[in-house]
């Protein structure tokens, strides 16, 4: 793990803080748990294969792009404001998303996602999580950290350069007199890399609790 500082006007101006999380989510495999899995990009526990997804899709369960499961988390979200997100502003935590296919989470990620930071005691409930994909959604550093007003942010597979932010090695840190950046993989580079959930887990529970 490397701290960055930065120089950098847009974030000098809209930074803040410090800290980090810590991880939940189980993708140790069973062999019976590879075998049922079929040609899927990548293999998590609890998470139906992409055979079945489409299935479901196919069936009308599921609307394309979305689950069930995802709809109902979207009873969360928080409407009528600069921003449209989920959760809770309160605990100045703030999860950044870039999902094109999804309000939200992919369901695979949603799971690993509760998991994460269930084992850090915290909720969905009481984290705030924003999809910059959202065309509704400014992707504006300066007024994310306005709205949301964040002591610790995580890029779950946003790049900083697309905030205008400066460069931040994955699950590395930029700190700022209000917030502290954490960048990391998404979840979905985690599922195809152990290594990296190792490395997201081993920073993120550190970076929560600190």
């Amino acid at each position: 793990m490397s701290n960055l500082t930065t120089d950098n006007p847009v974030a000098l101006q809209t930074l803040m803080n410090e800290t980090i999380f810590a991880n939940g989510f189980d993708f140790q495999l069973t062999q019976e748990a590879v075998s049922k899995a079929k040609d899927t990009e990548y293999i998590a526990v609890g998470i139906p294969s992409a055979d079945h997804l489409t299935q479901s899709v196919a069936d009308g369960t599921i609307r394309s792009g979305y689950s069930g499961r995802e709809e109902n988390n979207n009873e969360m979200e928080v409407l009528g404001g600069e921003f449209i997100y989920q959760g809770s502003k309160d605990q100045g935590i703030l999860f950044i998303l870039r999902y094109e296919e999804y309000p939200y989470f992919s369901p695979a990620a949603l799971d690993a996602f509760e998991k994460t930071i269930g084992a850090l005691k915290l909720k969905k409930e009481t984290v705030a999580v924003v999809n910059l994909a959202n065309a509704h959604n400014p992707n504006d550093f300066k007024r994310i950290m306005q709205f949301f007003q964040p002591t610790k942010i995580i890029l779950l597979g946003v790049e900083p350069a697309s905030l205008n932010l400066p460069p931040i090695e994955h699950n590395s840190y930029m700190k700022g007199r209000i917030a502290t950046v954490f960048n990391t993989f998404s979840f979905e580079e985690m599922f195809a890399d152990i290594n990296k959930k190792k490395l997201f887990w081993n920073e993120f529970k550190t970076f929560i609790v600190s």
